[in-house]
Protein backbone atom coordinates (compact mmCIF):
# COMPACT_ATOMS: atom_id res chain seq x y z
CA UNK A 1 0.00 0.00 0.00
CA UNK A 2 1.32 3.37 -0.43
CA UNK A 3 2.20 5.00 2.48
CA UNK A 4 1.89 8.48 1.04
CA UNK A 5 -1.70 8.02 0.37
CA UNK A 6 -2.51 6.72 3.87
CA UNK A 7 -0.63 9.75 5.12
CA UNK A 8 -2.96 12.41 3.24
CA UNK A 9 -6.13 10.36 3.98
CA UNK A 10 -5.52 10.54 7.85
CA UNK A 11 -4.83 14.53 7.51
CA UNK A 12 -7.69 15.08 6.13
CA UNK A 13 -9.89 12.74 8.77
CA UNK A 14 -8.31 14.80 11.55
CA UNK A 15 -9.62 18.31 10.58
CA UNK A 16 -11.07 20.62 13.66
CA UNK A 17 -13.62 22.90 14.49
CA UNK A 18 -14.40 25.45 11.85
CA UNK A 19 -14.41 29.10 12.76
CA UNK A 20 -18.54 29.66 12.88
CA UNK A 21 -18.49 26.22 14.38
CA UNK A 22 -16.29 27.66 17.66
CA UNK A 23 -18.06 30.99 17.75
CA UNK A 24 -21.34 29.10 17.99
CA UNK A 25 -20.17 27.18 20.67
CA UNK A 26 -18.51 30.24 22.92
CA UNK A 27 -21.64 31.74 22.17
CA UNK A 28 -24.04 29.00 23.79
CA UNK A 29 -21.21 28.73 26.77
CA UNK A 30 -22.25 32.69 27.57
CA UNK A 31 -25.42 31.82 27.22
CA UNK A 32 -25.94 28.89 29.29
CA UNK A 33 -23.52 30.56 32.14
CA UNK A 34 -25.49 33.97 31.87
CA UNK A 35 -28.24 31.67 32.70
CA UNK A 36 -26.95 29.92 35.63
CA UNK A 37 -25.74 33.14 36.94
CA UNK A 38 -29.58 34.54 36.41
CA UNK A 39 -30.32 31.47 38.65
CA UNK A 40 -28.04 31.78 41.18
CA UNK A 41 -28.95 35.93 41.62
CA UNK A 42 -32.60 35.15 41.70
CA UNK A 43 -32.21 32.15 44.11
CA UNK A 44 -30.44 35.21 46.28
CA UNK A 45 -32.72 37.69 46.48
CA UNK A 46 -35.48 35.25 46.94
CA UNK A 47 -33.47 34.13 49.78
CA UNK A 48 -32.73 36.68 51.36
CA UNK A 49 -36.63 38.23 50.89
CA UNK A 50 -37.61 34.70 52.90
CA UNK A 51 -35.25 35.66 55.47
CA UNK A 52 -36.76 39.36 56.04
CA UNK A 53 -40.23 37.76 55.81
CA UNK A 54 -39.18 35.67 58.39
CA UNK A 55 -37.64 37.40 61.02
CA UNK A 56 -40.56 40.51 60.44
CA UNK A 57 -43.34 37.93 61.28
CA UNK A 58 -41.28 36.13 64.11
CA UNK A 59 -40.64 39.49 65.59
CA UNK A 60 -44.40 40.47 65.05
CA UNK A 61 -45.91 37.64 66.53
CA UNK A 62 -43.57 37.79 69.88
CA UNK A 63 -44.51 41.56 70.55
CA UNK A 64 -48.00 41.10 69.66
CA UNK A 65 -48.19 37.68 72.39
CA UNK A 66 -46.08 40.10 74.89
CA UNK A 67 -48.26 43.61 74.69
CA UNK A 68 -51.63 41.32 75.02
CA UNK A 69 -50.84 39.57 77.74
CA UNK A 70 -50.01 42.69 79.64
CA UNK A 71 -52.58 44.63 77.87
CA UNK A 72 -55.43 42.16 79.47
CA UNK A 73 -54.72 43.39 83.05
CA UNK A 74 -55.50 47.03 82.42
CA UNK A 75 -57.70 48.31 85.01
CA UNK A 76 -57.47 45.02 87.07
CA UNK A 77 -58.35 45.93 90.97
CA UNK A 78 -59.06 42.89 92.74
CA UNK A 79 -60.05 43.48 96.27
CA UNK A 80 -60.78 39.99 96.89
CA UNK A 81 -58.16 37.03 96.11
CA UNK A 82 -54.58 39.59 95.50
CA UNK A 83 -52.75 40.26 97.70
CA UNK A 84 -52.46 43.47 97.95
CA UNK A 85 -50.33 46.13 99.87
CA UNK A 86 -52.40 48.02 102.03
CA UNK A 87 -50.22 50.59 103.15
CA UNK A 88 -52.59 53.20 101.21
CA UNK A 89 -56.46 53.85 101.05
CA UNK A 90 -57.05 50.45 98.73
CA UNK A 91 -60.58 51.26 98.08
CA UNK A 92 -59.73 54.48 96.93
CA UNK A 93 -57.32 53.08 95.16
CA UNK A 94 -59.10 50.56 93.38
CA UNK A 95 -61.79 52.99 92.61
CA UNK A 96 -58.85 55.84 90.24
CA UNK A 97 -57.63 52.80 88.79
CA UNK A 98 -60.73 51.31 87.70
CA UNK A 99 -62.05 55.03 86.47
CA UNK A 100 -59.01 55.73 85.13
CA UNK A 101 -57.61 52.22 83.26
CA UNK A 102 -55.67 54.73 80.55
CA UNK A 103 -53.71 57.74 81.70
CA UNK A 104 -53.81 60.98 80.34
CA UNK A 105 -51.72 63.70 81.10
CA UNK A 106 -52.53 65.54 83.92
CA UNK A 107 -53.53 62.45 86.22
CA UNK A 108 -50.67 62.18 87.72
CA UNK A 109 -49.20 64.79 91.02
CA UNK A 110 -45.49 63.83 90.83
CA UNK A 111 -45.22 63.48 86.67
CA UNK A 112 -48.02 66.30 85.04
CA UNK A 113 -46.72 65.38 81.39
CA UNK A 114 -47.07 61.20 81.55
CA UNK A 115 -49.95 59.79 80.15
CA UNK A 116 -51.58 58.44 76.88
CA UNK A 117 -50.52 60.92 73.95
CA UNK A 118 -51.69 61.01 69.95
CA UNK A 119 -48.53 62.48 68.07
CA UNK A 120 -48.98 64.67 64.92
CA UNK A 121 -47.71 64.38 61.89
CA UNK A 122 -47.53 60.27 62.09
CA UNK A 123 -45.80 59.76 64.63
CA UNK A 124 -45.31 57.37 66.94
CA UNK A 125 -48.13 57.23 70.21
CA UNK A 126 -47.40 57.08 73.59
CA UNK A 127 -49.52 54.03 76.01
CA UNK A 128 -49.80 54.98 79.51
CA UNK A 129 -51.95 52.35 81.78
CA UNK A 130 -52.94 51.63 84.91
CA UNK A 131 -53.30 48.09 86.82
CA UNK A 132 -52.82 46.11 90.14
CA UNK A 133 -49.81 43.50 89.90
CA UNK A 134 -46.93 42.23 91.72
CA UNK A 135 -44.61 43.59 89.26
CA UNK A 136 -44.38 45.99 85.90
CA UNK A 137 -43.55 45.71 82.24
CA UNK A 138 -40.11 45.80 83.44
CA UNK A 139 -40.08 43.05 85.88
CA UNK A 140 -39.37 46.11 88.59
CA UNK A 141 -41.00 45.20 91.98
CA UNK A 142 -40.54 49.00 93.57
CA UNK A 143 -39.39 47.45 96.69
CA UNK A 144 -42.53 45.52 97.43
CA UNK A 145 -42.56 42.04 99.19
CA UNK A 146 -42.54 39.26 96.40
CA UNK A 147 -46.14 38.29 95.61
CA UNK A 148 -47.26 41.93 97.37
CA UNK A 149 -49.09 43.55 94.71
CA UNK A 150 -49.59 47.37 94.04
CA UNK A 151 -50.79 50.08 91.66
CA UNK A 152 -48.67 49.50 88.46
CA UNK A 153 -48.35 52.27 86.06
CA UNK A 154 -46.62 51.04 82.53
CA UNK A 155 -45.82 53.50 79.90
CA UNK A 156 -44.94 52.08 76.35
CA UNK A 157 -43.37 54.30 73.86
CA UNK A 158 -41.22 54.26 71.09
CA UNK A 159 -37.74 56.37 70.99
CA UNK A 160 -35.49 55.82 67.56
CA UNK A 161 -36.96 52.60 65.64
CA UNK A 162 -37.32 50.68 69.74
CA UNK A 163 -40.55 49.98 71.09
CA UNK A 164 -39.89 50.76 75.22
CA UNK A 165 -41.74 50.36 78.21
CA UNK A 166 -40.89 51.98 81.36
CA UNK A 167 -42.79 51.14 85.00
CA UNK A 168 -43.73 53.18 87.75
CA UNK A 169 -45.15 52.90 91.30
CA UNK A 170 -48.36 54.23 90.64
CA UNK A 171 -48.54 55.32 94.36
CA UNK A 172 -45.79 57.68 94.12
CA UNK A 173 -46.81 59.24 90.63
CA UNK A 174 -49.83 60.05 92.76
CA UNK A 175 -47.89 61.43 95.40
CA UNK A 176 -49.30 58.63 98.15
CA UNK A 177 -46.29 57.16 98.97
CA UNK A 178 -42.09 58.56 98.72
CA UNK A 179 -39.88 56.58 96.25
CA UNK A 180 -37.34 54.35 96.88
CA UNK A 181 -36.53 52.24 93.69
CA UNK A 182 -36.50 54.16 90.86
CA UNK A 183 -37.92 53.08 87.16
CA UNK A 184 -36.59 50.84 85.29
CA UNK A 185 -36.59 51.48 81.08
CA UNK A 186 -36.46 48.35 79.01
CA UNK A 187 -36.72 47.77 75.01
CA UNK A 188 -39.41 45.46 73.87
CA UNK A 189 -38.23 45.34 70.66
CA UNK A 190 -36.16 47.36 67.71
CA UNK A 191 -36.92 47.95 63.84
CA UNK A 192 -40.53 49.58 65.03
CA UNK A 193 -41.51 51.77 62.24
CA UNK A 194 -44.81 53.00 63.91
CA UNK A 195 -46.73 52.02 67.18
CA UNK A 196 -50.48 53.74 66.83
CA UNK A 197 -52.87 53.21 69.48
CA UNK A 198 -56.70 53.90 69.64
CA UNK A 199 -59.31 53.01 72.73
CA UNK A 200 -62.67 51.46 72.67
CA UNK A 201 -65.17 53.66 74.68
CA UNK A 202 -68.09 52.34 76.46
CA UNK A 203 -71.56 54.32 76.36
CA UNK A 204 -72.28 56.00 79.49
CA UNK A 205 -71.81 53.82 82.39
CA UNK A 206 -75.78 54.17 83.36
CA UNK A 207 -76.81 52.97 80.26
CA UNK A 208 -73.64 50.39 78.88
CA UNK A 209 -73.47 46.85 78.54
CA UNK A 210 -69.98 47.00 78.23
CA UNK A 211 -69.24 46.89 74.46
CA UNK A 212 -67.54 49.51 72.74
CA UNK A 213 -69.75 52.13 70.65
CA UNK A 214 -66.81 54.49 69.20
CA UNK A 215 -62.78 54.28 69.01
CA UNK A 216 -61.34 57.11 69.52
CA UNK A 217 -57.18 58.77 70.11
CA UNK A 218 -55.83 59.67 73.12
CA UNK A 219 -56.63 63.05 73.10
CA UNK A 220 -60.42 62.54 73.21
CA UNK A 221 -60.04 60.40 76.24
CA UNK A 222 -60.36 63.43 78.83
CA UNK A 223 -63.70 65.09 77.37
CA UNK A 224 -65.13 61.65 77.33
CA UNK A 225 -64.66 61.03 80.93
CA UNK A 226 -67.01 64.17 82.13
CA UNK A 227 -69.68 62.20 79.89
CA UNK A 228 -68.64 59.02 81.86
CA UNK A 229 -68.20 57.06 79.27
CA UNK A 230 -64.87 54.28 79.75
CA UNK A 231 -62.45 52.77 77.79
CA UNK A 232 -63.51 49.00 77.23
CA UNK A 233 -61.28 47.92 74.40
CA UNK A 234 -57.58 48.35 73.30
CA UNK A 235 -56.71 49.01 69.29
CA UNK A 236 -52.90 49.23 68.74
CA UNK A 237 -51.22 48.44 65.47
CA UNK A 238 -47.43 48.21 64.92
CA UNK A 239 -45.16 48.21 61.54
CA UNK A 240 -42.07 46.37 61.90
CA UNK A 241 -39.33 46.20 59.10
CA UNK A 242 -36.65 43.81 58.14
CA UNK A 243 -32.89 44.12 59.57
CA UNK A 244 -31.64 43.87 56.21
CA UNK A 245 -31.33 46.14 53.67
CA UNK A 246 -30.18 44.08 50.93
CA UNK A 247 -34.12 43.60 50.33
CA UNK A 248 -35.11 44.88 46.96
CA UNK A 249 -39.07 45.35 46.83
CA UNK A 250 -40.39 46.00 42.68
CA UNK A 251 -42.69 48.56 44.24
CA UNK A 252 -42.37 50.63 46.96
CA UNK A 253 -46.13 50.05 49.24
CA UNK A 254 -48.05 52.06 50.86
CA UNK A 255 -49.28 51.66 54.51
CA UNK A 256 -51.80 53.30 57.12
CA UNK A 257 -52.25 52.35 60.39
CA UNK A 258 -55.55 52.90 61.89
CA UNK A 259 -56.49 56.73 61.77
CA UNK A 260 -53.22 57.45 60.35
CA UNK A 261 -52.42 58.87 56.67
CA UNK A 262 -51.35 56.23 54.37
CA UNK A 263 -47.23 56.17 53.99
CA UNK A 264 -44.87 55.25 51.50
CA UNK A 265 -42.17 53.30 52.81
CA UNK A 266 -38.75 52.68 50.44
CA UNK A 267 -38.21 49.65 48.67
CA UNK A 268 -34.72 48.56 50.69
CA UNK A 269 -36.67 47.13 53.18
CA UNK A 270 -40.12 44.16 53.92
CA UNK A 271 -42.45 46.02 55.99
CA UNK A 272 -45.23 44.31 58.13
CA UNK A 273 -47.97 45.84 59.84
CA UNK A 274 -49.71 43.68 62.94
CA UNK A 275 -52.54 44.99 64.58
CA UNK A 276 -54.78 43.83 67.30
CA UNK A 277 -58.85 44.96 69.04
CA UNK A 278 -58.09 43.53 72.51
CA UNK A 279 -61.93 44.18 74.86
CA UNK A 280 -60.21 44.99 78.53
CA UNK A 281 -61.97 42.31 80.21
CA UNK A 282 -61.64 43.76 83.86
CA UNK A 283 -63.20 47.28 82.54
CA UNK A 284 -66.18 45.08 80.71
CA UNK A 285 -67.09 43.82 83.88
CA UNK A 286 -66.49 47.26 85.73
CA UNK A 287 -68.59 49.15 83.57
CA UNK A 288 -71.35 46.34 83.94
CA UNK A 289 -71.52 46.11 87.60
CA UNK A 290 -71.85 50.41 87.31
CA UNK A 291 -75.38 50.24 86.07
Amino acid sequence: MNNNYISSASKANQGGFSLVELMITLTLGLIISGAIIQVLVSSSVTNKLNQAVSQVQESGRFIMSRLSREFYEVGRYDLITANVDASVDIVAESAYIQNNPVAIPGDFINSATLGSIQTTSGGNDKLVVNLLAANDCTGNKHGYPVDVEFHVVNHYFVVGSELKCTGFDGRVLRGLKAQTVSPVTVTLLDNIESFQIQFGVSDTVTTSQGQAVTYVTPDQIGNLRTLNQQVVSLRWALMLKSYQNEVRQTNAQKFALLNEAAKTMDTAHYYQVFSKTLALRNMKNFVRSSR
